[in-house]
């Protein structure tokens, strides 16, 4: 959770700057409004890199193991974001500033891509009872890295002048990802190897395939596509609100820019707790029921929470943005356990983080830049097709769980299990 939590914290640290620094020092030749598109564009690239990152690391992960993997991400994250703090603006070196900040983003997107595997699968390949519990914590450590992500921003835009915060202020949370670096390190170089990939490697027919993200591709195709599809809805939702929501304030409501902030920080603290509790309930009831509740949730608060931001109300922002990602939370929060248990040991890696890799692409990335797009062309009709599009996600994440199985008492160690199996466990459970 420490490790997921600093990467996270480069991930979104950049989305929050995107948003209300980069606009104003990388874009300066553009309008507000094309700025913030263009920033936008640079944010969706760092997506584009985590299938690759996806991939590579995979394979690493599925035939090395998972330890070594995640201290390899962390590293790459941690010197990419610092990079970050390095760069000249715009005014400085001209075109080359915002070409060194895009391929510093997709250098983390690349980390990134690697790091959700086997964050999650360190801790659910334990093959504990409460799996989805357990596994949930990794997936609590995006919301708080949100947090400080946020809150580093706020911190230092509320404590110095505008012209000082974007002439060197933003730099410094930037800067700050070196020492956070070293505390990840320091952690992960404590944890072991996971017992399902040990024993994997001790049975041969459970040994991990010579090239991986091939034979996920030939055998599990399926559970890929139902991962992708699950993705949507919450990752979209996600997006739209953590990071276009700000804009929304800025630029259309012409509030403050902390007015947004504040409200996104609160939001992600209560889903940071919300998560496990989550990912405790799927170990009740099961990962779709829960997951299933959260899409329908974030279909038909979409509407009504632009309705409350729109009040110019802060304790009503506050109320929306919290209870759209308690929606998000639903779906977040037992996903770990959900796209660990549809794989086999020795493609897991590959198998989960491709799902999860590739959704982030055509669900993330275009996300704010298409709602900045509706914004930009729609005007006081952005909401009806803001609602559309998360409507749209949404189903297709319903239709997604519709045809997949229920995965929690499947175990881990070994090869893939059969249904009948899994039905048979089922009723041993019970």
């Amino acid at each position: 959770m420490v490790g997921t939590t600093l990467e996270w914290y480069d991930f979104f640290l950049y989305g929050t700057a995107a948003a209300v620094v980069f606009p104003k020092v990388f874009f300066v030749k553009s309008d507000p409004l094309t700025a913030t598109l263009l920033s936008f564009l640079t944010y969706a690239l760092g997506f584009a890199a985590r299938p690759l990152g996806g991939i590579v690391f995979g394979h690493i992960g599925d035939r090395v193991g998972r330890k070594r993997t995640l201290l390899v991400s962390l590293v790459i994250m941690g010197v990419a974001t610092t990079g970050m703090a390095f760069i000249p603006t715009y005014k400085a070196i001209g075109v080359w500033a915002p070409i060194l900040l895009t391929s510093l983003r997709m250098v983390q997107g690349f980390a990134l891509g690697g790091e959700w595997g086997g964050a999650v699968l360190i801790v659910a390949e334990r093959d504990k009872a409460r799996r989805g519990f357990w596994a949930s914590f990794p997936q609590a450590g995006a919301p708080l890295g949100l947090v400080l992500g946020t809150g580093a921003i706020i911190l230092l835009s509320e404590n110095m002048s505008e012209k000082s915060f974007l002439d060197w202020g933003w730099r410094v949370a930037f800067g700050l990802s070196a020492i956070l670096l070293l505390v990840g390190v320091w952690v992960r170089r404590t944890l072991n190897e996971t017992e399902a990939f040990r024993a994997a490697l001790r049975k041969k027919e459970d040994a991990p395939p010579k090239l991986p993200v091939f034979e996920v591709f030939r055998t599990s195709w399926r559970e890929i596509l139902i991962a992708f599809g699950t993705r949507m809805a919450e990752n979209i939702s996600f997006y739209i609100v953590a990071t276009f929501s700000v804009t929304w304030i800025t630029q259309h409501l012409k509030l403050p820019k902390s007015f947004g902030l504040d409200a996104v920080m609160l939001g992600a603290a209560v889903e940071t707790v919300l998560i496990p509790l989550a990912g405790a309930l799927s170990d009740r009831i099961g990962r779709r029921p829960v997951y299933l509740a959260g899409a329908i949730g974030i279909g038909v608060w979409t509407p009504i929470f632009f309705a409350l931001v729109d009040q110019k109300s802060y304790p009503l922002a506050v109320l929306a943005v919290t209870v759209a990602l308690a929606f998000h939370g639903l779906m977040y929060g037992p996903q770990a356990a959900f796209f660990a248990e549809m794989f086999p040991t020795g493609v897991r890696y590959s198998g989960a983080s491709i799902g999860y890799q590739v959704a982030s692409v055509v669900a993330g990335a275009p996300a704010p830049l298409i709602a900045v797009a509706i914004l930009e062309h729609n005007g006081g009709k952005t909401v009806g097709w803001l609602s559309l599009y998360l409507g749209l996600a949404a189903a297709v994440t319903v239709i997604a769980l519709i045809f997949a199985r229920e995965t929690r008492t499947v175990p881990l160690s070994g090869g893939p299990v059969s249904d009948q199996a899994v039905e048979e466990l089922h009723d041993i459970v019970h």
